[in-house]
């Protein structure tokens, strides 16, 4: 049995929701930093700061973990990171370490960052790493949250995660530069991937994260068409190799089902009642597994 730890915070309602589409629910009281998943695959579950969470993999305390690729970089952990999750706080995607300043500032980029200045950031390790290479002598504070907040009044710079911005914009400040791309991602020890009967536990349950994350961009689709309108429906029709055909019984109709990626359904579904289907069904899907 594989043990796993999950991160709390901003990163744990997306990362409970995922575990839960691809039924491996985390069954928890309020406050339980000791959840239990069933499956006969998983033994100990911990939620813990996503911070934590990359160096207690590499230790061996977990076999696999979920964190940000900025944490494993920021720790140092030598861990595989054996899935690109591609979530957020907020959805899809990816976020970035930024770096910025009050808007009043006279300052576009990082490059023009006077010598001395004062930088607060929870990411003290690549930060200092940064200015280093910039070759800008700077005064780092670490920051234990709301690091947007001390600007300008307590700090000059801020380097912080955002997805968006806009909450450093709300707060007065614009982004000047850009430190790295993070994304979410499944962890594992090294060890752990050596031991064949871990590494297919945790592959198994990679093949069912990454099939829910794949099956949230994709809808089945199925309808009726007549045959005098076969040939026009399905050369309307994008499938994700070719599209499943099976005559109706009794009846000169054929049925016809294919997946598609959610963004085009609206567009597409009026383009094939024109060309003559009938009956569409739009279908969600639980997982898709290649």
């Amino acid at each position: 049995m594989i043990t796993i730890a999950l991160p709390k915070g901003s990163l744990e309602a997306q990362t409970l929701q995922l575990f839960k589409e691809a039924d491996l629910e985390v069954r928890r009281t309020d406050r339980d930093y000791n959840p239990r998943i069933n499956d006969p695959r998983v033994g100990k579950v911990k939620i813990l700061r996503p911070q934590e969470i990359p160096l207690y993999v590499q230790m061996g305390y977990f076999d696999i973990g979920i964190s940000g690729l900025d944490w494993v970089q920021e720790s140092g952990a030598d861990v595989v990171e054996v899935a690109n999750l591609s979530y957020s706080k907020t959805g899809d995607g990816n976020v970035k370490i930024v770096v910025a300043v009050h808007r009043d500032e006279p300052i576009e980029n990082v490059a023009a960052i006077r010598p001395g200045s004062r930088v607060t950031t929870e990411y003290p390790r690549l930060t200092e790493r940064f200015f280093a290479d910039l070759r800008v002598p700077v005064r780092l504070f670490p920051s234990y949250g709301a690091s947007e907040a001390k600007v300008p009044d307590l700090m000059d710079v801020v380097v912080d995660l955002t997805e968006t911005g806009s909450t450093l914009k709300k707060n007065g400040l614009k982004i000047i530069g850009q430190i790295m791309e993070s994304h979410t991602a499944l962890l594992a020890n090294r060890d752990s991937l050596m031991d064949p009967e871990k590494r297919r536990e945790i592959d198994e349950i990679v093949t069912l994260l990454l099939g829910v994350i794949e099956a949230r961009h994709q809808v089945l689709l199925t309808m009726n068409v007549p045959a005098t309108a076969l040939d026009r429906v399905i050369e309307v029709l994008p499938a994700m190799k070719k599209p499943t055909v099976g005559r109706l019984h009794g009846i000169n109709y054929f049925s016809i089902q294919t997946v598609v990626q959610k963004g085009l359904v609206n567009g597409l579904i009026p383009q094939l009642k024109a060309a003559g289907a009938e009956d569409i069904l739009e279908i969600p899907i639980a997982k898709i597994v290649r």
